[in-house]
């Protein structure tokens, strides 16, 4: 189904290398180029305005939990669609009701998913190791001829994965198979928008239409 496609190898070493960097700066989002998000995603099936809007949820939000929380916490807030995904660590079970409270406030957030662990920080080690998993799930996607990978978000913590996106029960059960299947991936946890066949159909781009050959000029007599 995807049109444009990526060496496998080299997208795998350009993911992995993008997560290991969230990964040691603890779960900050990542942050890349235009140039390189044309090259990773196809088409996002959330329109502009839906995007922004998911975009502002998990920067206001990293800000509120950040003037509240401080350096006390390990938090990720990923946002797709309005519903908002809340993953990492705090070392309380009083923090991670704040944490869900402060995001539930934020504008435009519909739901909230808090997953959060009342632990100590992860290691180096297992947020590595984490990041390398969604790499992996998120090239597996890419590589599946069936799926578009741009329909996916993926985020990893201590082996769970989680996957979010507007995709069909089709989709849904052929990625949750290729992220069960993934190295370092223990489990996996589906979060998704289910839409129909004929949804996904309006959503895809027209395919447009190149103009007639013209007719070749008659030979002269």
């Amino acid at each position: 189904m995807n049109t444009t496609r990526t060496p496998l190898t080299s997208l795998r070493y350009v993911v992995a290398i993008l997560l290991m960097a969230c990964a040691v700066q603890g779960c900050a989002p990542v942050i890349m180029g235009s140039a390189l998000v044309g090259s990773l995603v196809a088409v996002d099936r959330r329109t502009s305005g839906a995007q922004l809007e998911d975009e502002g949820i998990e920067l206001r939000s990293a800000v509120r939990i950040r003037e509240q929380l401080g350096d006390r916490a390990h938090i990720n807030v990923t946002s797709s669609k309005r519903q908002v995904l809340i993953t990492c660590e705090v070392p309380n079970a009083k923090d991670k009701q704040l944490v869900e409270l402060l995001v539930s406030r934020v504008e435009n957030v519909k739901t909230t998913v808090n997953e959060l662990a009342v632990m100590g920080n992860t290691t180096f080690s297992q947020r590595s190791s984490d990041a390398l998993a969604s790499g992996r799930v998120k090239a597996g996607l890419v590589d599946a001829r069936d799926l578009y990978a741009s329909a996916f978000k993926v985020v990893t913590e201590r082996g769970v994965t989680f996957l979010m996106g507007r995709v069909t029960q089709r989709e849904a059960d052929r990625a949750t198979e290729i992220a069960r299947s993934t190295t370092g991936v223990v489990k996996v946890v589906r979060l998704f928008e289910i839409i129909t066949e004929e949804e996904l159909r309006n959503l895809l781009p027209k395919p447009t239409s190149t103009p007639a050959a013209a007719a070749p000029a008659a030979a002269s007599n």
